[in-house]
């Protein structure tokens, strides 16, 4: 992990020059057969060169959709950024044809399927190779020497005989340290891994984190990690951003924010992550469902799952301001922050 100094965001009214990607307001909406779905409303971050921050949430709250704007790949004709900013070193992504001339070069994202993210009938050093052919006009002979340094940097062993086998012979693992070599050919300044140690087992989950972390370190990156899981960034990210229906619900350091939940949401995460090195206690899961995005209640989206729900929280949608009492950077949208920082995580 390579920590900021001062590992905060930057607060309002202050300009964000600092940031390498700036995110602000931003808005995504989704055409369906039932009617318009807002899948990400209103998020704001930002990301410093060097600084891995960890957008967190359950399945369906606005992360990957998030990393498409982000990318300009959100998919159409259905969907379409309504609104807000996305800034990469002072450009706008959502210029036209922005974002695109910047993918792979500037940008690069790990999807969360290497399998079907990779191409079953061509060879992975083919693969690797093919990002160099294409960007620097490398010849075969040289971008087969750039693939088979990559795929030893990202740790696949015996790299020189595995160069020309395909997708199928690799475990699941070792795909996924394709899909980061490949990630990383051009030298990215920004790596975006969406769920990268989903349906891996531990031990691997472990190992993919420490190469992301070392490679980030190497590189000199900045590294944004999407994921439902928390232990899986808790030694990797330097700031937390929680997002719950589309909208970031709380932000900070990722420690301060870990033991000092100001969101009720978060607190409820932390309280149904087993905890093996305390005392023993049971587990509490989140009551209730993520909302249909369809059919939000109104003030508070997670007001219907909310054990300190109350009549404002049904009339005003809570806006995101800094936790009361705790460190700068560390923001909550929550009318009961200070309940929720007075009674932690609800552990039974």
């Amino acid at each position: 992990m390579t920590a900021t100094d001062d590992p905060t965001v930057i607060p309002a009214g202050q300009s964000p020059a600092a940031a390498l990607l700036d995110v602000r307001d931003l808005r995504v909406e989704f055409s369906t057969s039932a009617g318009p779905v807002t899948a990400v409303d209103g998020a704001s971050f930002e990301v410093r060169p060097g600084e891995t921050v960890a957008l967190l949430g359950e399945s369906g709250s606005g992360k990957s959709v998030t990393a498409q704007a982000i990318l300009g790949i959100v998919p159409k004709p259905a969907g379409r950024v309504t609104g807000g900013s996305i800034e990469y070193a002072g450009r706008d992504l959502l210029a036209p044809g922005t974002a695109g001339s910047l993918r792979g070069r500037e940008i690069a994202m790990v999807f969360q399927d290497p399998l079907s993210s990779l191409n079953p009938v061509f060879r992975v050093g083919a693969q690797i190779g093919e990002m160099f052919r294409k960007h620097r006009g490398a010849s075969r002979k040289q971008a087969r020497a750039e693939a088979l340094d990559l795929m030893r940097r990202v740790g696949i062993p015996a790299a020189e005989k595995r160069l020309d086998d395909y997708p199928h012979q690799f475990s699941g693992g070792m795909r996924q340290r394709v899909m980061i070599a490949m990630a990383l050919a051009l030298s990215p300044k920004l790596l975006i891994a969406d769920e990268p140690t989903t349906a891996l087992d531990v031990t691997v989950q472990a190992q993919i984190m420490q190469l992301l972390a070392r490679l980030q370190a190497e590189e000199g990156m900045s590294l944004v990690l999407i994921t439902h899981d928390l232990g899986v960034v808790a030694d990797v990210a330097d700031r937390v951003v929680m997002m719950y229906a589309g909208r970031v619900v709380e932000t900070g350091p990722i420690r301060e924010v870990y033991d000092h939940s100001a969101h009720p949401y978060t607190a409820g995460l932390m309280g149904s992550v087993p905890v093996i090195d305390g005392p023993r206690q049971r587990l509490t899961p989140i009551q209730g469902s993520p909302p249909d995005l369809l059919h939000l209640p109104s003030g508070c989206s997670f007001r219907p799952r909310c054990q300190y729900a109350g009549t404002i929280c049904a009339e005003q949608e809570p806006p995101l301001l800094p936790a009361p009492g705790r460190m700068p950077g560390h923001q909550s949208a929550c009318h009961h922050a200070d309940q929720v920082l007075s009674q932690g995580a609800p552990h039974v």
